[in-house]
């Protein structure tokens, strides 16, 4: 079989060998195919087929035939193109037109010059050599080193790999590193060549650089592969060979080529080590050949050169070669032991050890090589060394030059210069180091590299017993204790060393010898200043070494012990102190000792506070003028003295740098930030001004202490931004210029920031660092050892810049002029932007490139103009390639990153989402390629031309490979794809583009990304939720595509095909295309997927599944301790975490608990409760903090996966809203598939799974869906061929939808429960926002209801008014009621002048009167009467409801009051009371009752005239209005009477409203009446007593048997007590009646009095103290529903009287359901009636204070005002959230109240 295509191979092998989890069966056998497949193309590594005279000629003929494609035509520039191509890369001409067709596929070569088509086919080349050679370094890695794979399936790889070096692989390798060196076209070409080609980017690449990039990959796997099969004789030698090749320009090479250089000294390295301590010796190995080889090699291993590099190389294989001989040794040979010595003669003569340590292992080349490489290189080293020290004949070799070393360096002589630290040595004084000096250097290197190393090291721990021995001079002791540092370097190692130091093992060296020595100097130098000696004694440099030394390996050991057992070894430090003060100690020591002091910073709090002391005590002190100002005093000896007169001198810093480093260690572990750092200001002065203000100017030594120093000073930078949190007070005082300008006033955060925003010298300082160029700091990290610092510099200051933009515009306006925000003061120079911005393409720190991310999205939210800047600046171009490098990057890692916050993938998208709506062009139109010289809306994008992240993004969109990887990256990429359909600018361009049949893949997805299974919840829950997420975008795209083509367009059409077939597994004939349907091709491939498989039901069924509870569980001792309220006020508070809340906000708009602050929280609670706890209860007390924190993760994630299911929820909504309401047309069998949605919606609201918003979404027609039923409805009502039966049935289905909408628009829940409602489902505070899109939504549909109506609104007008007049009584009932649902959705008055003009309402007064006059007989079709006259009643109310007083003004005018006034009405009240039931059958029985409720109708027409009282002058008596109103009131005096007179004590409902409608008819109007011969008023202050003396605080609702009937009878009572107080309020106001104080027991005639009034104050505030919790508590059982039993519910299911609404079948998501909403309107009803107690207590209050403010009443309530004044202290106790509305008028009015009674009181 073939061997499949490079990149595939490449993809096959990282996906099963790179993967985050072990690859899946299927994976195992694509791979062991793969591998199989692939040894041909590996046997023949990078052999291509040579150029050939008859493929030269059938290319010029331009017509060529490739395999498996049909004949390829082509032009003079293809055949040119292809000829170049084989000429300089000596490939055969047919393969060069290959790479052309492919480079053509692959970028689109049309239009583009003949020099760029080469570059791009060449690269492309590259590219297919790159991904064979990386397929080949994966595969031998992965069995080469334990990457925890399984035992098998690498055992099985490695089958396949012994016959692959058996035919040769290594040989070719080997050959091929030597080969492409050379300059020919099989390597890196002819001088004359073209140089330069494209890379993938399609940026320039130089040919050398590539091909350096393969040697080394070659070398890589040279070494890797004498891991899996050792080389033969023939092979070393040739190895060898090129070491000495390649060692011999390693002095003129880059870092690539020393890499390469590595890689072959490793791979003999290896050879030697694995073959000498292999078990078994396999034929054809080293130790099993003749004695020939042995010796040849030999020879060639001891012969010596000039050249010093070349030799030092050649050292280092003589050390593995003598290692090899030791353990492979005949011992009867004593030949073989001869060249053993010989060979270690040279070796330490020649100090092969310092040039392993000096030239390789501490290179930056070293250091920067592959990961597992350098792993792999730094373990044989190890093997060696430790084969080296423990071998009886090198441990020989050792002693000897350890005791050269002892007596050939003087016991007094200095180590070296301090500035290369005394433990990190080169050479000395121009000398070599002792052989054994660099053996334990060369060790300590190794170990520092690799800690691990030392774990169960026998030999090593051996070596260093004996290393540390009779010491006899202070360089091998320097080295000995540098060698202790570094084995101090883990938590084991650290112990072993504290215990070889207590003085057990070695005479003179140990942890007394360190302090004795301190103590002896400080002792000293005191002595010398108490004798007053002019200088102090020179302290020697010998000394002073090593006690850098001793003082390195403390500070290993402090930082690396067991937290715990560390505490104990060192007890008093102060020792470490009493040299810091002294000017005679040299820096680098006092360096050491901070150092060392610095460790002890974290052992324990109370050491923490100590060093402070002591560093105040004994430490230079750091004196300071205010800021800006140097002190004129005379000099003293302090820390700025000793940098600038000290340490300047020297050129060398330790000392300045260790003081820096140990402040910022100390302040980092201050917990009292209150200050805000003022205490440390001296501090930061001295670093601003004196360290790194001059920093660039000063001269270094050394390089690295530079840097060192600059990332001390940085760090104290970014601290000082961080840390600490400014306020208004301290903004304006440091600009208030009468302030004084101690330094005790001054802020480091304002006065770094203000240097910031002026553009000073920390601003300039940073900005040179990053002006440097992110190419030059590349170079400098792979080329210098101080690299990495360098990078951690850039990397603090690039954090700086951003935390200063993060603050800088709340201080601009306060600053300026002044100061300016940063993004101001970048501008002023556009390279510091450009410079900013292009650290996105450094790889070698991720956080770099975050860095420059961030820094993009804050500038190009600041700064209009960015995209001009940058083209003007000519770096668009390179912009756009390294951002779309940087996503590709990211897309092919197989790294998960846990924290997205560190996601440069997601932070890049996330950036083009942000940007999409800013002004054009903004960052997202460049970074995607869009036209931003032009239009945007008219760009043609071409990615497959232009290398950008649209590219990027759409290639690994079509892929969608790694799916559990980049699960985050493919959700955002939807996201982004969406966002830009939604954008008008982008819109066209995007669509045009995802229409063409490339793009259809998207479609595809709903097939398999949309229905492939969720990962379990408990397996990896955030890749479920962003899977989900990923198919809510992709939904929500393809719904936007089906909504906003234009399916005119051939295009457009065929992509909306592909979307519905691949969604609803159908379409319409007429659409189904041959070439669409049938195709196979995978870019549109409908003929794909099994037909008539409707995805969206398998989209529904992989959203249902239950969500896991986010209710919090509190443990029993925080119960106890009865915390849980002040934690759930804590949760209840949704401020973010920068408002002093617990929450924060996720990319997704997620508002999650921020896991650090709530433990803050608990923290502070905890610290409160300690000190009544014992020592078991802190114990639990921290377990419990423990837990909530563990249910605080758990409720992020399970929120996350709530909102991640609606997501798609909504998405799978909107797609099939659009597809049935725009796209039926395109569909087939319409009727079938909208009943399998609707039956699969139904059925999964029934589901126990589903949730009660997911019900929501899918029992809740969206708008257009309603919409476009009512508009068919109206287009089938409006059909020719009708009849009135049809009709009927057509009516009623019109009044349904009307019903449908009002109760979504008009529903029992007010809008304060459906707010709370809301609060609780969402967990968030966009409640009001909610709210406010709901009430949108109602009103869109209601204005959309109306718009459709009004369009056919006469033809509909003329044939209900038909039927109305015209029709069957049933047919005129149902007709009537159209009428009324039309009226009610008249927003404009439009239905009002149509049945005006057509007479209908008169026509329908006159039926009403005529029927209420006459005394009919009760007969069937009567009955059928009365239901048309109940429908035209309910039309005249409709007309006064909906248009208010014009409504009433209208039915006034047509003289409704006056025929009402004429009507019968006693006549159907006696109908209703005296006629005997029994002796007309039942039918009969409901018809009286029928004609008896018409008595209501009539009632409430005439109190919506009262509404008209109120706008007429209540002075005039004689108004019409009222006239007309009270002339009713008398002619049915007999009514009314009857009425007014019934008992209200048991009354049902039905007597209580019309007793309320009577009321509020007199209360209106009677009070103008002043001839009273009805007895009305006696009757009303009757009722008003036997009303107003109830408690009505004592009335519960909630224990009432019929609980609903009761609430509403209560709402009744409360509307008759306003009624009756309202009469009374005008009496007082309007009429200037006075009432009597008390009761009268003397006057027949019942009178109100103020105790009336008053005791109805104190019932009506009981009553809302009782409704207003009542209403708290309805709510609280809607909020804990879900933890009710099915019992609870059920109770409250009865209660609300709806037990017909279920069934014993019905689940308990379905009881809960009926129950929340029954709950919620009852709470609703609650809230209504707290609306009307406020009312009625506002008009008495008013009534009371009028009284009040009359003195000839006031003098008479003194007793009054005893039992009044506890009613207004109650009354003024009422909160507003207690209500849920505002009280600041009524409290106004109680507290005037108030005082006029207190002061009634005093009189």
């Amino acid at each position: 079989m073939a061997p499949p295509p490079p990149r595939e191979l490449l993809a096959i092998f990282e996906a099963a060998l790179l993967g985050p989890a072990p690859p899946s069966p299927s994976q195992r056998v694509e791979l062991l195919h793969a591998v199989r497949d692939a040894a041909p193309a590996f046997r023949a590594l990078l052999s291509y087929p040579g150029p050939k005279a008859s493929d030269r000629t059938q290319v010029e003929s331009k017509e060529v035939r490739l395999p498996d494609m049909p004949p390829i035509t082509l032009d003079d520039t293809d055949v040119q193109t292809a000829l170049k191509l084989s000429d300089e890369l000596n490939l055969n001409e047919i393969e060069c037109v290959r790479l052309l067709v492919d480079a053509n596929r692959e970028w689109v070569l049309y239009g583009r010059e003949p020099l760029e088509m080469y570059r791009l086919a060449a690269g492309l080349w590259y590219m297919e050599r790159r991904d064979l050679i990386t397929s080949l370094y994966i595969l031998l890695r992965s069995v080469a080193l334990d990457q925890g794979l399984d035992a098998d399936l690498m055992s099985e790889i490695d089958e396949q790999l012994q016959p692959l070096f058996n035919d040769g692989l290594r040989q070719r390798i080997i050959a091929l590193v030597k080969e492409l060196n050379r300059e020919e076209p099989a390597g890196i070409g002819r001088p004359s060549s073209e140089r330069y080609v494209l890379d993938f980017r399609g940026a320039l690449v130089e040919r050398k650089a590539i091909v350096s990039r393969e040697r080394l990959s070659l070398s890589h796997c040279l070494a890797l592969s004498t891991l899996i099969k050792l080389m033969s004789p023939k092979e070393v030698k040739d190895v060898f060979s090129i070491l000495k090749d390649c060692a011999a320009e390693a002095n003129q090479n880059t870092s690539v080529e020393l890499q390469i250089t590595y890689g072959v000294l490793f791979s003999l390295v290896a050879t030697f080590i694995s073959d000498a301590l292999s078990t078994s010796h396999e034929k054809g190995s080293l130790s099993s050949s003749d004695s020939s080889f042995r010796h040849e090699f030999h020879e060639l291993v001891m012969r010596t050169g000039n050249n010093m590099t070349v030799e030092g190389f050649v050292g280092v294989v003589r050390l593995a070669w003598s290692v090899h001989l030791m353990l492979t040794q005949d011992r009867s040979n004593s030949r073989e032991m001869s060249d053993i010595w010989s060979c270690l003669e040279i070796i330490c003569r020649q100090n092969s050890f310092e040039f392993l340590r000096e030239r390789v292992l501490k290179t930056a080349a070293y250091q920067n090589d592959d990961e597992d490489i350098v792993y792999m290189y730094t373990g044989y080293t190890h093997k060696l060394m430790m084969c080296f020290i423990s071998h009886p004949t090198s441990r020989d070799k050792i002693k000897e030059i350890k005791k050269k070393a002892m007596t050939a360096l003087s016991p007094y002589g200095p180590v070296r210069d301090h500035r290369e630290d005394p433990v990190r040595n080169g050479e000395q004084g121009g000398q070599p180091n002792e052989p054994f000096i660099s053996l334990l250097e060369l060790i300590r290197e190794i170990y520092q590299k690799e800690p691990e190393l030392v774990h169960g090291n026998e030999e090593l721990w051996t070596f260093v017993i004996y290393a540390g021995e009779d010491h006899t001079n202070t360089q091998t002791l320097v080295a000995f204790l540098g060698l202790l540092s570094t084995l101090a370097s883990t938590e084991v190692g650290a112990a072993k060393v504290y215990e070889l130091l207590q003085g057990k093992i070695y005479r003179s060296v140990g942890w007394s010898t360190l302090f004795d020595c301190l103590s002896i100097y400080e002792e000293k130098f005191k002595k010398s200043i108490q004798s007053s000696a002019s200088i102090l004694p020179d302290f020697p440099e010998g000394d002073a070494q090593a006690l850098v030394a001793y003082l390195a390996v403390l500070q290993k050991v402090v930082e690396n012990g067991n937290p715990m057992e560390r505490r104990k070894w060192f007890p008093d430090i102060e020792p470490l102190f009493k040299l810091l003060s002294y000017e005679n100690v040299p820096p680098y020591l006092k360096g050491a000792l901070r150092n060392s002091i610095a460790a002890f910073i974290k052992v324990s709090p109370l050491l923490k506070d100590a060093i402070w002391n002591y560093l105040e005590q004994y430490d230079l002190p750091v004196v300071t003028a205010p800021l800006g100002h140097h002190t004129a005093t005379q000099q003293i000896y302090d820390m700025r003295f000793e940098l600038n007169e000290v340490e300047a001198r020297r050129e060398s810093y330790p000392s300045t740098i260790s003081f820096l480093k140990l402040i910022n260690a100390l302040i980092a572990e201050e917990r009292n930030i209150s200050d805000r750092g003022r205490r440390f200001m001296g501090i930061f002065k001295f670093v601003y001004e004196d360290v790194f203000g001059p920093f660039p100017q000063r001269a270094y030594a050394d390089p690295q202490e530079k840097w060192e120093l600059a990332l001390a000073c940085l760090e104290h930078f970014r601290m000082v931004l961080s840390m600490y949190d400014i306020n208004d007070d301290d903004i304006y005082a440091s600009v208030n210029t009468s302030a004084p300008s101690s330094i005790e006033r001054q802020l480091p955060q304002l006065e770094l920031l203000k240097d910031f925003m002026s553009g000073k010298v920390a601003f300039r300082n940073i900005m040179n660092i990053i002006l440097v160029g992110v190419d030059s700091i590349v170079n400098e990290r792979t080329t210098q050892t101080y690299g990495i610092l360098l990078e951690k510099t850039v990397h603090l200051s690039l954090e700086i810049l951003i935390l200063v933009m993060e603050k800088d515009l709340a201080l601009a306006d306060v600053f300026r002029p002044l100061y300016q925000p940063l993004d101001v003061i970048l501008a002023k120079n556009h390279r510091q932007i450009i410079a900013l911005l292009e650290f996105i393409r450094y790889d070698y720190l991720p956080q770099i490139q975050q860095c420059s991310i961030k820094i993009m999205g804050i500038l190009s939210s600041r700064i209009v103009g960015l995209v001009q800047l940058l083209l003007e600046a000519d770096v668009g171009k390179t912009v756009i390639e390294d951002y779309a490098a940087c996503l590709e990057f990211r897309f092919d890692d197989f790294q998960v990153i846990e924290d997205t916050k560190d996601d440069v993938g997601v932070l890049i998208l996330q950036l083009l989402v942000d940007n999409i709506c800013r002004p054009a062009p903004n960052i997202t139109h460049l970074l995607l390629r869009f036209d931003v010289t032009g239009s945007i809306e008219q760009t043609a994008l071409k990615p497959k031309s232009h290398y950008s992240c649209l590219k990027i993004i759409l290639d690994n969109l079509e892929k969608v490979t790694k799916p559990d990887i980049n699960a985050l990256l493919y959700e955002f990429s939807f996201q982004l794809l969406y966002e830009l359909c939604l954008d008008p600018l982008t819109c066209g361009p995007v669509m045009d583009l995802l229409s063409t049949k490339k793009y259809q893949f998207f479609s595809k997805h709903v097939g398999t990304i949309g229905v492939t299974p969720l990962p379990k919840r408990n397996t990896n829950q955030s890749l479920r939720i962003s899977m989900l997420h990923e198919r809510a975008w992709l939904l929500k795209m393809l719904a936007l595509a089906l909504h906003l083509s234009d399916i005119s367009s051939p295009v457009y059409r065929e992509a909306c095909v592909a979307i519905l077939y691949h969604t609803f597994g159908q379409c319409a004939d007429d659409f189904r295309s041959t070439s669409l349907v049938h195709s196979r091709d995978a870019s549109t491939g409908i003929g794909n997927e099994p037909a008539n498989r409707n995805k969206v039901l398998d989209l529904l069924e992989v959203l249902q599944f239950r969500c896991p509870d986010t209710s919090v569980k509190y443990p029993q001792l925080l119960s106890n301790l009865g915390v849980e309220s002040k934690i759930e006020e804590i949760l209840r508070n949704s401020a973010t975490c920068e408002f002093g809340g617990v929450y924060y906000y996720t990319e997704r708009g997620d508002r999650l608990i921020d896991l650090g602050a709530f433990h803050g929280k608990l923290l502070q609670i905890s610290q409160e409760l300690n000190s009544q706890l014992s020592e078991p209860e802190k114990s639990e007390l921290k377990e419990s903090v423990h837990h909530l924190l563990k249910w605080a993760w758990r409720y992020n994630k399970n929120l996350e996966e709530q909102a991640a299911q609606l997501h798609m929820l909504t998405g799978w909504s909107q797609i099939v809203e659009v597809a049935v309401s725009r796209r039926m047309s395109l569909l087939d069998d319409r009727s079938q598939l909208l009943f399998e949605l609707l039956d699969a919606s139904l059925a999964a609201t029934t589901s126990p799974d589903c949730s009660v918003k997911m019900a929501y979404v899918l029992t809740n027609l969206p708008n257009a869906a309603c919409n476009s039923l009512l508009f068919k409805l109206v287009t089938a009502i409006l059909r020719n061929e009708s009849s009135e039966t049809l009709r009927r049935r057509q009516y009623a289905l019109l009044l349904s939808y009307f019903q449908y909408c009002r109760s979504i628009l008009d529903s029992d829940v007010p809008p304060s429960v459906l707010r709370f409602l809301l609060l609780e489902e969402q967990e968030a505070d966009d409640d009001d926002f909610t709210l406010q899109k709901v009430l949108k939504e109602h009103n869109e549909l209601v204005q959309a209801n109306f718009s459709i109506i009004r369009k056919e609104a006469q033809a509909i007008v003329d044939l209900v008014t038909k039927d109305a007049v015209h029709g069957s009584e049933a047919g005129k009932a149902i007709s009537f009621y159209v009428l009324d649902a039309l009226i009610s959705i008249d927003h404009e008055k439009y239905f009002l002048n149509q049945l005006q003009s057509r007479g209908i309402l008169r026509s329908c007064l006159s039926d009403v009167t005529n029927y209420l006059s006459k005394d009919s007989s009760l007969t069937a079709e009567s009955s059928q009467r009365l239901c048309t006259v109940d429908a035209q009643f309910s039309l005249l109310l409709r007309i006064s409801h909906q248009y208010g007083k014009q409504g009433s003004q209208i039915l006034l005018s047509m003289g409704v009051l006056q025929s009402l006034s004429s009507c019968n009405l006693m006549g159907v009240q006696k109908k209703g009371n005296s006629r005997p039931i029994s002796n007309i059958i039942k039918e009969r029985a409901g018809e009286i009752d029928k004609k008896k409720s018409l008595i209501a109708p009539v009632l409430r027409i005439v109190t919506s005239f009262t509404s008209l009282v109120d706008s007429a002058d209540f002075l005039e008596v004689r108004n019409k209005i009222v006239r007309e109103i009270v002339d009713f009131a008398k002619r049915h005096q007999s009514v009314f009477n009857s009425i007014l007179r019934e008992n209200i004590s048991g009354a049902n409902l039905f007597t209580l409203e019309r007793l309320s409608l009577v009321v509020s008819i007199l209360s209106k109007v009677w009070a103008y009446e002043e001839n009273e011969e009805c007895s009305y008023i006696q009757d009303l202050f009757a009722l008003m007593h036997s009303l107003f003396s109830l408690d009505f605080g004592s009335l519960n609702f909630m224990q009432s048997p019929n609980m609903i009937e009761n609430q509403k009878s209560e709402f009744v009572v409360f509307g008759l007590c306003f009624s009756l107080i309202s009469y009374l309020y005008v009496l007082a106001t309007k009429k200037n009646m006075r009432f009597q104080v008390s009761y009268d027991y003397n006057n027949d005639q019942q009178q109100p009095t103020l105790q009336m009034v008053s005791d109805l104050l104190n019932s009506i505030t009981l009553a809302l103290e009782r409704v207003a919790e009542e209403k708290y508590m309805l709510l609280n059982k809607v909020r804990d529903l879900n933890e009710l039993s099915r019992k609870e519910v059920d109770e409250i299911i009865k209660l609300c009287m709806k037990q017909d609404c279920i069934s014993p079948n019905d689940n308990i998501r379905k009881r809960r359901y009926i129950a929340m909403i029954d709950l919620s309107c009852m709470a609703g009803n609650r809230d209504q009636l707290i609306t009307l107690l406020l009312q009625i207590a506002e008009c008495a209050i008013t009534i009371l204070l009028v009284h009040f403010q009359d003195e000839a009443c006031a003098k008479d309530l003194s007793s009054f005002s005893d039992e009044l004044l506890p009613v207004l202290e109650r009354l003024e106790h009422f909160k507003e959230d207690k209500v849920g509305r505002s009280l600041k008028l009524f409290h106004r009015s109680v507290t005037t109240l108030k005082e006029m009674t207190i002061r009634s009181m005093t009189v």
